[in-house]
């Protein structure tokens, strides 16, 4: 029977691997650190973090979600009530960033209903550019010549100043 290789060039490979044989008696430091970090801190602070998982899931509020009651407004204040008088601004502050999302929100629609339509957007998206107008025309009217200190009584004094000039008769 001829042979077409060479045995000497390519040996067989072994047919079990050898277990490794130890060479000392004394136990791995290495693994005597590892089991000692892994009971002296590890275990200890994955029960605690488990513990205060699951109070705190019992407990969960979602924050995106969260409500805040209505508060007086400036005009419903009692006078020298400093503190009805910064709830109310508060209230107003969080009015007047919601304010600013509605706008933002109606004009990404508009933009997206422009990018969609292309060329006839002025036809097809006569819808999206309305509301985006009045909600602009009403954010602008109640914010809009304010300037970087816009606040609560600002608003309120430039309300009334609008009212005012409404009142007047152009006599």
């Amino acid at each position: 029977m001829p042979t077409d290789f060479d045995k000497d060039a390519y040996p067989e490979p072994p047919r079990q691997t050898p277990v490794a044989e130890k060479q000392t008696g004394l136990p791995n430091p290495a693994l005597i650190v590892a089991k000692l970090f892994y009971y002296s801190v590890d275990l200890p602070v994955t029960t605690f973090r488990g513990v205060v998982g699951k109070i705190q899931a019992g407990n969960k509020s979602v924050y995106y979600h969260q409500k805040f009651r209505r508060v007086p407004e400036l005009t419903q204040c009692r006078e020298g009530d400093f503190l009805c008088y910064y709830e109310a601004e508060m209230q107003w502050r969080r009015d007047y960033k919601v304010d600013q999302e509605i706008v933002k929100a109606v004009q990404d629609r508009m933009r997206a209903c422009h990018q969609r339509e292309g060329h006839s957007h002025q036809q097809n998206c006569m819808k999206e550019l309305q509301l985006f107008s009045d909600v602009a025309k009403a954010y602008n009217s109640r914010y809009g010549d304010l300037g970087a200190y816009a606040s609560g009584r600002k608003c309120l004094m430039k309300q009334k100043e609008r009212m005012m000039a409404g009142l007047k008769s152009p006599d």
